[in-house]
């Protein structure tokens, strides 16, 4: 005997599944499932199409049993198990209700002997319609309807992400042999014509300036139709700060020719925010944080805003003025200052800023930032007399930020470097060149299983050590850096003990982590680093575990590390904080 299966209509709900599973919901409870053998998979599903049968006498269920004998062999041809052998019976114990059990015997599945998929037309030949289907169903797997399904919906669906709206299934054919056990797949798909994108037009109302906007679109007109590009714009868009809501119309009902003119509804936020907020960590304590933003001043999009953050080691304000630049999502040009007061350890410090900054989208995704600020600084160590820079300090700095996920990544890596410097001749009081490169890899094996990587390594070259000003030289020690000291307290010391900052930063960490519920992982850590005048000064080293919550708001981290170095103030203590890993 040979089947023709067009549709299934006994799919397993592996999403249902869950959602009952995970809410301890008892299925059937006068009708039980008995699978002879390990084939969990068959009994659920054979649950669910059965549902949940109560209030029942032992007739009821008897004259029930046909319907449900019927019910399970779909359950189980669903998945591929075609001759089931079922068995049923009626229990009634004692001041119980009774209960309908039904046995079954798997039998042998029908395996795919072969899958044959046929696109023609203008698409035959684009590689984004073929390459990534889904590999399931394979010759030799054990026929699953589910996945026969979501073939057919994968190839619909990448059709018209690519613009293949009037693609067609030419032939759409499961032929199933239960006597031989073999299926046999084939599918045939007609692209027809591929849309392309026409000229982009901005609906009146939104109040900004023409050019703007303009800046934002990287689609050209003529060019093939292509979801993503249409996906991307309403991003940057959005993702701009000046609108509440942006509606991008490119519907394929709209076509002349077929050319699916964009058309965009953009509805501005109000002009101005303000927000304020309270957070703690182990570096710095309690503190709080305000800031004021006015996200458009003008039709042209300038951006201005002020910052503050309160603590006990640290006060601080500041202000900025942005002027967007092309393209507007990556290029700007930032004016800021800014008023910095902090006591860590022995170091007392006030700083005065004031700069521009230019940053800019290189093509290999990499971002550069150029940069020209004056700081003033009045610093002093332990009970030494105030001392005072002023620095102009040119800078440039390289960044690339790669991650599956803003959030929570599974796998990605940071790299950081910053270059900046000053010369007695330029309006300073000191020849410096500080450099400082950061390096962070993530990667997540298995689900569950993740490895971080951390490594941190700065340096400054200057004829006059004792004229840095401790923005400048380098501390090591606390949450972020090796954790079981205190904050900033790896340093070199002067002859009265005062930690003073180092010329050289080396810091390296190893992290561990399992997630053993969801949004819930213990860590395992080891630290090791230093702030030092020489390269091969001692490194502290510190180890320890955590645990990590992803909360809606970002991962928290809670970690208990022992410092191995005692002569270096290592010992038990306590870091949390909060923030992405990368």
């Amino acid at each position: 005997m040979r089947l023709f299966v067009t549709h299934s209509q006994a799919v397993i709900r592996l999403g249902v599944w869950l959602l009952f599973w995970q809410s301890g919901l008892a299925f059937a409870n006068q009708v039980r499932v008995e699978v002879e053998g390990d084939y969990s998979p068959l009994q659920e599903n054979a649950e669910i199409l059965l549902g949940e049968v109560e209030d029942r006498t032992a007739d009821g269920l008897r004259r029930y049993a046909s319907s449900a004998v019927d019910t399970v062999r779909e359950a189980f041809r669903a998945l591929g198990y075609y001759n089931p052998e079922i068995r049923w019976r009626v229990d009634q114990p004692d001041a119980a209700p009774a209960e309908l059990v039904l046995s079954v015997v798997p039998g042998e599945p029908v395996r795919v002997r072969s899958r044959e998929i046929d696109i023609q037309g203008p698409g035959a030949d684009d590689p984004g319609l073929i390459r990534g289907l889904p590999e399931p169903p394979r010759e030799g797997d054990i026929l699953n309807h589910g996945e026969y399904d979501s073939l057919r919906q994968a190839i619909r669906n990448r059709a018209g992400r690519l613009g293949y709206f009037d693609g067609e299934f030419t032939e759409r054919r499961l032929a199933v042999d239960p006597d031989a056990r073999t299926a046999d797949i084939r599918i045939g798909f007609k692209t027809g014509e591929r849309y392309r994108l026409g000229e982009v037009s901005f609906q009146e109302g939104h109040g900004f300036d023409e050019q703007l906007l303009r800046r934002f679109v990287t689609i050209k007109p003529g060019e093939p139709f292509h979801a993503d590009k249409v996906a991307r714009l309403n991003r940057d868009l959005s993702n701009s700060g000046y609108f509440s809501s942006v509606d991008i119309n490119a519907s394929p009902s709209r076509a002349e020719d077929g050319v699916i003119p964009v058309s965009i509804g953009l509805n501005p936020r109000p002009p101005r925010s303000v927000s304020a907020g309270v957070g703690f960590s182990t570096d710095v304590g309690p503190r709080f944080r305000g800031n004021w933003r006015e996200h458009y001043i003008n039709p042209e999009g300038y951006k201005r805003g002020a910052d503050t953050e309160l603590s006990e080691l640290r006060q601080s304000i500041s202000g900025w003025y942005e002027l967007p630049l092309d393209p507007p999502m990556t290029d700007s040009i930032r004016l800021g200052t800014g008023y910095q007061r902090e006591h860590v350890e022995d170091v007392e410090s006030e700083r005065l800023t004031l700069g521009q900054q230019w940053n800019h989208q290189l093509d290999n995704g990499w971002m550069q930032v150029l940069s020209m600020r004056w700081e003033g600084e009045r610093f002093r160590f332990g009970d030494d007399r105030r001392e005072t820079s002023s620095l102009l300090l040119p800078g440039v700095s390289y960044s690339k930020l790669q991650a599956d996920s803003p959030l929570d990544p599974s796998r990605g890596f940071r790299v950081q470097l910053d270059l900046t410097g000053a010369h007695r001749a330029v309006l300073s009081d000191a020849d410096i060149l500080h450099v400082n490169v950061l390096a962070k890899g993530l990667y997540t094996f298995a689900d569950k299983h993740r490895f971080l990587a951390r490594f941190n390594l700065g340096g400054v070259a200057t004829n006059s050590f004792a004229d840095v000003p401790p923005s400048l030289r380098f501390f090591a020690g606390g949450d972020q850096s090796v954790r079981g000291y205190g904050y900033e307290t790896l340093s070199p010391k002067d002859s009265s003990g005062n930690a003073i900052g180092g010329r050289y930063l080396i810091v390296g960490s190893a992290e561990y982590q399992y997630e053993f519920v969801s949004n819930w992982r213990v860590a395992a850590f080891v630290d090791e680093g230093n702030a030092v005048d020489d390269l091969f000064d001692p490194l502290a080293t510190g180890a320890g575990v955590g645990i990590r919550w992803v909360s809606p708001v970002g991962p928290l981290r809670l970690d208990v590390a022992r410092g191995l170095n005692d002569d270096l103030g290592g010992g038990w203590r306590i870091h949390f904080s909060m923030g992405p890993e990368l």
